[in-house]
């Protein structure tokens, strides 16, 4: 009974910042007054269709889909390949690269924005959608090429065995065998990193300065916020509006996702 009573506090003390969200949405009087926003005679969607308008949320929707799917299919390959390799090669300083890449989970993102950011100008695609995909795919993501390591590593040597017995390659084995069987862990990588790429700020607010055609969702919202005042309805149906695909993903993949946890934690 305590333990029912403690998640059903936890789970309404998590959902009140959304439905607050929500009920600035549907409140046409812009204010942040808890009572005014129970108000249903100030209640409509006229804020969602300014979102989309002002915030130009139709070029910033096809860029967040472009980015977010690019990223993703790239990050989720490159991931588990580095994971196969370094569970089934053996070469010289594995070890000291394992440690080395697990150490880089702890520098904060910020630290590489200076230097992502001349690379990208360097390559003169600063201001385009294929420099901020490559600054998302180019990104530290070793903690998915640790999770497709130790679930490589947890599965049975018989395996392998089995398909060189068969004449099948490291090519073959990786398509055909591993690559299929850790449906766990893609759909933990397609959920997290879709997540963090869909609502990625610092990067697409940086290579949007210069070109607003390349504009992403998470900008867009921030531009509902001026000097001296702020669009609190518009803002908040632009969150409802960015949350939503996030929201129909993680329906879609949760149970990949939950099997994925449980198998990195065990592991």
């Amino acid at each position: 009974m305590i333990r029912k009573t403690i998640v059903s506090i936890a789970a309404v003390l998590w959902l009140t910042p959304f439905v607050i969200m929500v009920l600035i949405a549907v409140n046409q009087t812009n204010t942040t007054s808890f009572l005014d926003l129970l108000n249903p005679s100030s209640m409509g969607v006229k804020n969602f269709a300014d979102a989309w308008q002002q915030g130009d949320f139709s070029v910033g929707f096809f860029n967040t889909l472009i980015v977010t799917v690019v990223s993703v299919a790239a990050i989720l390959l490159l991931s588990a390949m580095a994971g196969y390799a370094l569970s089934k090669f053996s070469f010289l300083g594995k070890k000291l690269l394992t440690a080395l890449m697990a150490v880089t989970v702890l520098i904060p993102t910020v630290f590489f924005t200076i230097p992502v950011y001349q690379i990208l100008r360097m390559m003169h695609v600063d201001t385009t959608l294929a420099g901020l995909i490559l600054a998302e795919v180019g990104g530290a993501h070793v903690i998915f090429i640790l999770m497709f390591r130790q679930f490589f590593d947890n599965l049975p040597n018989e395996l392998t065995e089995s398909a060189k017995m068969d004449g099948c390659s490291e090519y073959q084995m990786f398509w055909k065998i591993y690559f299929p069987i850790s449906k766990p862990i893609i759909g933990t990588v397609v959920i997290t990193q879709s997540i963090w790429t869909w609502n990625s700020f610092l990067f697409p607010l940086i290579l949007s300065l210069n070109n607003p055609a390349v504009r992403t969702l998470s900008v867009g919202i921030y531009s509902f916020q001026g000097e001296n005042i702020v669009n609190w309805g518009a803002m908040a149906a632009a969150g409802c509006i960015t949350i939503l695909p996030v929201v129909v993903l993680f329906l879609c993949f949760q149970k990949y996702f939950i099997n994925g946890m449980e198998g990195a934690v065990k592991g």
